[in-house]
């Protein structure tokens, strides 16, 4: 089996695992059926390891871009004061989900996006100044519950350290902002 194959074979366990979409879904890049089960969906997660008088609190929404050609995700921590907004496409040549993330604190990242066993996970390389931390890894996860689980790693000065955790339930009334 080629890589070709197995990457769009494993693409579509993924989209048999976590999707269950009608015929009736907008249409959407084939490659980025695995993101389908978070559109339309607004989420809010505290930090795990913030404190309770001054929890750290993320809001992120998503939803379909660009004619179903991208998924679009935008998150702001505590009322905007740090943020973001990326983009996910589907690289034909690399076979593979890239995204572009913008942030509010003036750097950017560039990552890929694969699925695997019903998780996401991501590696990103920061673009800009980001407290030295020049990539990022992640796992996430769709719960049973319908929760979202977030876990990431950065890198800093060659070493990889735990960088933030939450857990993200959905919540329509929470709102992604920007100051």
């Amino acid at each position: 089996m080629s890589v070709r194959e197995v990457l769009r074979f494993g693409m579509a366990i993924c989209l048999l695992v976590v999707s269950g979409h009608t015929a009736e879904s907008p249409k959407l890049e084939p490659n980025l059926e695995p993101l389908r089960p978070l559109l339309g969906k607004v989420y809010r997660g505290t930090f795990a390891g913030s404190k309770p008088e001054s929890p750290i609190v993320d809001v992120m929404r998503w939803e379909r871009a660009l004619n179903g050609k991208a998924v679009k995700s935008c998150h702001s921590i505590n009322n905007g004061i740090y943020g973001g907004e990326t983009i996910y496409t589907w690289h034909e040549e690399a076979k593979v989900i890239r995204y572009h993330y913008f942030t509010t604190a003036g750097f950017m990242t560039v990552g890929t996006l694969t699925c695997k066993d019903g998780k996401f996970h991501t590696l990103e390389k920061i673009s800009g100044k980001a407290g030295g931390i020049t990539e990022v890894r992640a796992v996430s996860e769709l719960k049973p519950d319908g929760s979202f689980h977030v876990k990431t790693e950065q890198l800093r000065n060659g070493e990889w350290s735990p960088g933030h955790e939450a857990t993200y339930r959905e919540d329509p009334e929470a709102k992604v902002e920007f100051k």
